[in-house]
């Protein structure tokens, strides 16, 4: 099992589940800040066409490329559905942000192989270790 560190460092595309559209909500102004630092950062809310000039995805399945971590902003009841699909594109990790955890979410991650976060900012843990990709194209 990788530290939330070594997670970061690893990847390079997060899926954010439960991305908002709103500049006032974390589930906004986090995974920004993870584009911003480098990660190729693609929503998924199925209200949405477009945040943060990327294209919104209605679920995890219908991302057309591979994803490395799949971050999630939903409730926690919400999330064993969520890492069901996770596991079925292959994600490597599932990382549920702060006050967000559930033990079935971790049972159906951990059983399929993925490294598993919960309670834990994103960016709090890039801003700890430093973590920065490197990429031509962030705005």
């Amino acid at each position: 099992m990788r530290t939330p560190e070594q997670i970061l460092r690893e990847s390079i595309t997060i899926a954010v589940v439960g991305a908002s559209r709103h500049p006032d909500k974390e589930a906004h102004t986090v995974p920004r800040q993870m584009l911003r630092h480098g990660w190729r950062v693609i929503p998924v809310n199925p209200y949405v066409d477009e945040i943060w000039g990327e294209r919104c995805y209605p679920t995890l399945g219908a991302i057309p490329e591979p994803v490395d971590l799949v971050n999630v902003f939903r409730p926690s009841a919400d999330t064993p559905p969520v890492a069901k699909q996770a596991v079925a594109i292959r994600a490597k990790a599932l990382w549920l942000q702060q006050d967000i955890m559930s033990e079935e979410a971790r049972e159906i991650a951990e059983a399929a192989g993925l490294d598993y976060v919960e309670n834990y900012c994103i960016a709090v843990e890039r801003a700890r270790s430093q973590v920065t990709r490197l990429r031509s194209d962030t705005p």
